[in-house]
């Protein structure tokens, strides 16, 4: 942790380190907020991002367990919305064949390679759908209902975060409650968790114990948001965090998420979902997603909200997912062994030598290096 950071001037960090469901280690490192010189500890709550996208998945499974939604549910036959329709254009017909599972495991049909990212256009989707302010979801999913697809639903694996946006729908059509309450409700708190929650964009209107969130440079970009100065760091005003909330919107601590990997490791055991649930969330998407000439399966792939990569000689699999925005940088890895580690930082790298990526094996180079692992369980600490 202190090299990686030492190497690409990181002002702040936290690790929590997990050995069969107890917390074996957990540690803040450097500054939560350099200028004011407050330490990072382990219950400094970050912007997690993408790590949102399993927390979301378990809530749609739960809702799937409960018999109150199926994965081949059609995902628009849900969520109802006008579609945006501009000089004649027709809505794609294939929008209508998304399910549940293929928003799950990103073989909807978006491709922001090809077209682009709707989660990132708050002002230009705001004026296209007439929004006062900023484009919240249901102005997104309007407006991308009125676009094409960029391939066949269920054809391949593209990353999408609009495709959990839809999901955080879906979840309050289906619960009948506001996405954030739901997941705190049915998913935290089971899990012991009391202080995650959606973030705020702005400089000001941060949660007591958040970080500071820092780019390299501390460019400045115009702020997206109608309040507040004109120019902001990327942070706090670049993106619209709020609307972002079931692919990329929490914020959480070390503690947080590792209490999260410890409530999925022990399928017997799990307070969130029952065995054949979590079975179904690891299962591999239909082909042809994923799958080489010959139809076979890649060695890892991307299921449920996690990468998936099975491990033969023990039946499991090793479980991860990471996160990006300007400003945080974050890596969540629930291991075949019963080791998992969640690794948060308020500063991600900008220089394609020195990859955020890089963390992961190290994590796992300084796992192998550990002969013995404590017996004691820092849970009940924090």
């Amino acid at each position: 942790m202190e090299s990686f950071m030492r190497e690409r001037g990181v002002p702040g960090g936290a690790l929590a380190v997990v050995k069969d469901r107890r917390l074996v280690f957990a540690k803040g490192y450097g500054w939560a907020d350099r200028e004011k010189q407050i330490p990072a500890t382990p219950t400094s709550l970050f912007r997690i991002a993408s790590i949102s996208k399993p927390i979301t998945a378990v809530g749609v499974l739960k809702l799937v367990e409960e018999g109150r939604l199926s994965l081949e549910a059609k995902a628009f036959d849900i969520v109802r919305a006008e579609p945006l329709l501009k000089d004649g254009a027709k809505m794609d017909p294939r929008l209508a064949r998304i399910t549940v599972r293929q928003l799950l495991d990103h073989t909807a049909g978006w491709d922001r390679n090809k077209s682009f990212d709707p989660m990132f256009r708050a002002t230009r989707i705001a004026e296209a759908t007439g929004t006062a302010t900023l484009a919240k979801p249901a102005a997104v999913i309007r407006y991308m209902l009125g676009k094409p697809l960029d391939f066949d639903p269920g054809q391949r694996y593209a990353y999408s975060n609009f495709g959990y946006c839809v999901l955080g729908r879906i979840i309050e059509v289906i619960s009948g409650q506001p996405y954030e309450k739901f997941m705190q409700r049915h998913v935290l708190a089971p899990a012991g968790i009391r202080r995650m929650r959606i973030g705020a964009t702005l400089d000001g209107r941060q949660s007591k114990n958040e970080v500071r969130y820092y780019t390299k440079d501390e460019k400045l970009t115009d702020n997206i948001f109608p309040d507040g100065p004109r120019r902001v760091t990327w942070p706090y005003g670049g993106f619209h965090l709020e609307a972002m909330d079931a692919h990329g919107g929490w914020i959480a601590s070390a503690l947080d998420l590792a209490r999260f990997a410890a409530a999925l490791d022990d399928p017997k055991a799990s307070p969130l979902l029952k065995p054949e649930t979590i079975h179904t969330m690891y299962t591999p998407p239909e082909p042809p997603a994923w799958r080489d000439d010959a139809g076979k399966l890649a060695d890892a792939f991307y299921a449920g909200g996690w990468m998936v990569r099975p491990h033969a000689a023990s039946g499991r699999a090793n479980y991860w997912h990471s996160g990006s925005l300007p400003g945080t940088a974050t890596l969540l890895v629930r291991r075949w062994d019963g080791l998992s580690w969640a690794v948060l930082f308020n500063q991600r790298s900008e220089d394609a030598k020195l990859p955020d990526g890089a963390i992961d094996p190290a994590m796992h180079r300084a796992a192998a290096a550990v002969k013995e692992w404590p017996a004691h369980d820092l849970f009940s600490e924090f």
